[in-house]
């Protein structure tokens, strides 16, 4: 939902600071792995070592590379199949890592319930995707939902820099509302797939 409406405001600021990296020959393959190995070293290190803000803060820093690399791919007038490989690939890698620390970090920490709904939150980010691109590769069109990639990590970076603040609750609610969510979302896809067949 926020690919849709926030798209043409946030490539407005993105399309200029891409075309400035790429008349410095940078490449956006480059941007997408750096923003790939920063936000996943970020929260492998920072978030089960107890520095939620923080983690936040340099996760989200590196998120921001995955905005530039489109900016950069329609600059340099390169954007192919590969890079849309590449990109997708690092985006499963980051939501994975990112997930999968907070989960780390919660398990340890004895919030074993907490850890779960963090586990189930990371699957269902994989197979959201994974149903819209199986969908496309079999013709089908499965895009949307309410718990896009976008959204997902709003709201999970949200919850982490607040309870980072000292609200506690926060990232509780974030993360029991990003899975109800995020399962929805899986139906929706399926729901979608099912009926672009018909």
């Amino acid at each position: 939902m926020l690919n849709v409406f926030a798209r043409a405001s946030v490539a407005k600021l993105t399309d200029p600071v891409g075309a400035w990296l790429v008349r410095h020959r940078i490449s956006p393959d480059v941007a997408t792995v750096v923003g790939t190995a920063g936000a996943s070293l970020a929260a492998v290190t920072l978030f089960p070592t107890g520095h939620p803000l923080l983690g936040t803060l340099a996760v989200t820093f590196f998120l921001l590379f995955d905005l530039v690399d489109g900016a950069m791919a329609r600059a340099a007038g390169t954007g192919g199949s590969f890079g849309a490989v590449l990109d997708a690939s690092c985006d499963r890698v980051t939501d994975g890592v990112v997930f999968g620390s907070l989960a780390w970090w919660a398990l340890v920490g004895d919030r074993h319930v907490l850890g779960a709904a963090l586990l189930v939150c990371l699957v269902s980010a994989q197979v959201i995707s994974y149903v819209k691109a199986r969908a496309e590769a079999q013709g089908l069109d499965a895009d949307g939902g309410f718990a896009e990639r976008a959204e997902r990590l709003v709201l999970l970076l949200t919850g982490t820099g607040l309870y980072g603040l000292g609200l506690a609750w926060a990232l509780d609610l974030a993360v029991w509302v990003l899975l109800v969510l995020s399962v929805f979302t899986v139906g929706q896809r399926l729901v979608g797939a099912y009926r672009a067949r018909r």
